[in-house]
């Protein structure tokens, strides 16, 4: 074809999606277009290529580096190179050197302004459930080795978010005649003057508002505050919507009762169970970015509670998707369409739809430019506990909304600072953080209004409320909510200061939030804010915070790695029997938590990650999320 910028035969080693899979290698017909690399089975005698066997767009590619032969490898297997890319690397053979540096110079020119490219890579193979250059044993698993970026093919994405070291400018003066290609398109989603569908009904808070009726259909008419959209519905009356209450008319799976967005593995189960239904079912985001599961519930053996089975949704090379082998759909409707009348090799046919959709998410403020809250619209139930600056009480606002409310013990907080933090506070919002929906300032004690978790602490939570015995699945999933919502605050140049268990929420479905972030910045506690304090988190806290008081999104990464160990003990108190001395003394010095009973050795060794004597050697929330996200999806 006239748009095919290079052509070669290499071998292709398989991607070993599975640690016990065996290994082979195949030769391939390599097709690179603008677009994408595709390859292909070939006829050597009539040299013809025939069938796709795959291939990769060019946008999602985060890597093009060679990789270290095996040892003993054989000679056609001596020049290899990888293409990285969501589903792991893509390892490619060359016959020659130059071969393979002819490749790897056009795709690193074709993916130099991609979003997400790589600063770390791994030189040797993935092989056998392992990394051969450093013996990580998680896929996802952060690079070993920097990435030597002289050849200036570096995105521009990575210098937009402030790289510490000055990166060098691109290749354009390098290559005269040769045009650069298209930038990649911006993520989509909904704009102004676009039709939204209301997932959840939304009663006007605010005489700003305008009232949103599940399933209706509204006009986007103003977009400058990402959480609260100016609309029109269709009788033609304006006002301000929750952005996440909408999604696009006629794209995405939202749409879909059955699709249950950010429900975990054990959250499908809780509900699935609840309903106690044979063929309850419904579908939910994988551990794995990007994919999606059914869960569904059988009563196979006519017990009285059911069972759950959970079938991951894949997809052929074509982009067709699949539950069982010869059932392929163009996309996933038409295959829950399919299942609901078939049971093709699960256990069961889709019989009734399991939707948490009754229960809306959080808006960010109870209503639009609502962040000074009347005290008299508040109703106050029962206390919930003493917390860091005073009584927390749970309570209604306006007779109707479920809220927590913080009563500030005067003294214990620089309120003005605090109040002026709030105003930006309360624009963060993210599934995997305590909503704040505003604060009370005009009387003292001033309140802090937040978000109401009715499963409360996660440090209780783990010592008394879970039923019984969790499991690894569990745990697991509690990890990665916090390490979502930490990159979500990471991403935000937000430090938090006082990561741990006693600072994470837990709702009613058992999702895991963390709350609290920054506020120890305008604590007025001497013995809270200095490291020789008794009320400092000496045992949360990394050596430079301990020594130096630095705090950074790295100190918050080891208050992660002892926030997991907590998870994986049920609520222990880290390094128990030893006294605040002791532990700055020996931290420093090197001593570390043991590995918990419940955490195997994959688990451990993120949190020994955590705990890096070097805060730069540590990884980043983002990279953490992906890791455990990974370790998830062996579990599926």
């Amino acid at each position: 074809m006239s748009d095919n910028i290079m052509e070669e035969i290499f071998i292709k080693r398989s991607q070993q999606k599975k640690k016990t899979s065996p290994l082979n290698y195949k030769e391939r017909w390599f097709v690179l277009t603008s677009e994408k690399i595709a390859y292909y089975d070939f006829d050597p005698d009539k040299g013809k290529r025939k069938g796709l066997r795959g291939s990769v767009d060019l946008e999602k590619i985060k890597c093009v580096e060679t990789v270290q032969p095996e040892p003993n490898a054989p000679q056609e297997r001596m020049h290899a190179f990888q293409i990285v890319y969501d589903e792991g690397p893509l390892y490619v053979f060359a016959k020659t050197e130059d071969v393979r540096a002819q490749w790897i110079k056009k795709l690193k020119e074709l993916v130099r302004f991609n979003k997400d490219l790589m600063q770390k890579y791994h030189p040797c193979f993935w092989a056998d459930g392992v990394w051969l250059c450093c013996q990580q044993e998680v896929k996802q698993a952060m690079g070993c080795k920097v990435l030597d970026n002289k050849n200036g093919f570096t995105s521009k994405a990575s210098r937009r978010r402030g790289s510490r070291k000055p990166l060098p400018p691109t290749p354009t003066e390098e290559m005269p005649g040769r045009p650069l290609p298209p930038q990649p398109p911006e993520p989509t989603g909904p704009t102004v003057g676009m039709t939204v569908i209301a997932e959840y009904d939304y009663p006007p808070v605010t005489p700003q508002d305008l009232e949103l009726r599940k399933d209706e259909e509204y006009t986007i008419l103003e977009m400058s505050d990402s959480n609260w959209w100016r609309a029109r519905d269709k009788y033609g009356k304006e006002g301000y919507i929750p952005s996440n209450y909408v999604v696009e008319a006629g794209n995405g799976l939202e749409r879909y009762d059955w699709y249950c967005k950010n429900m975990n593995r054990s959250q499908a189960e809780k509900l699935l169970k609840t309903e106690n239904k044979d063929g309850g079912f419904l579908i939910r985001d994988s551990s794995k970015a990007g994919k999606y599961t059914v869960s569904l519930l059988t009563k196979g053996g006519g017990e009285a509670v059911g069972s759950c089975r959970h079938y991951n949704i894949c997809t052929t090379s074509q982009g067709q998707f699949y539950l069982a082998e010869k059932h392929n759909f163009g996309s996933i409707p038409e295959l829950i369409n399919y299942h609901q009348h078939n049971a093709a090799g699960m256990v069961s046919r889709l019989k009734y739809i399991v939707s948490n959709r009754a229960r809306p998410p959080s808006t960010a403020g109870l209503g639009y430019g609502v962040w000074e809250i009347d005290p008299h619209h508040l109703t106050f139930i029962k206390d919930l506990g003493m917390g860091q600056f005073g009584v927390v009480k749970y309570g209604k606002w306006q007779g109707q909304h479920d809220v927590a409310i913080k009563m500030i013990k005067e003294g214990s907080m620089s309120e003005d600072d605090f109040i002026e933090e709030a105003k930006i506070m309360m624009k963060l919002r993210h599934e995997n953080l305590v909503q704040l929906y505003g604060v009370c300032t005009t009387q003292r004690p001033i309140y802090i209004v937040t978000e109401f978790l009715s499963n409360g602490c996660l440090l209780t939570y783990l010592r008394e409320g879970l039923k019984q015995h969790p499991t690894v699945v569990q745990l697991l999933e509690m990890c990665k909510d916090v390490s979502e919502g930490m990159a979500y605050l990471e991403s935000k140049q937000y430090i938090h200061r006082d990561l741990a268990a006693r600072n994470c929420l837990v709702d009613g479905n058992g999702t895991v939030k963390v709350t609290d972030f920054g506020l120890s910045r305008y604590v007025l506690d001497d013995e809270y804010t200095s490291s020789a304090g008794s009320k400092f988190p000496v045992r949360w806290s990394p050596p430079e915070v301990l020594l130096y008081c630095k705090f950074s999104s790295k100190s918050d990464i080891w208050a992660y790695g002892v926030l997991m160990w907590e998870v994986y003990t049920l609520g222990r108190l880290p390094y128990d029997r030893l006294s605040n001395t002791e532990i700055v003394d020996q931290v420093s010095r090197g001593l570390r938590l043991y590995r918990p009973q419940l955490a195997n050795e994959k688990v451990y060794n993120i949190m020994c990650r955590c705990w890096l004597d070097k805060a730069d050697e540590r990884p980043t929330f983002q990279e953490l999320a992906l890791i455990v996200q990974d370790l998830l999806y062996e579990l599926q």
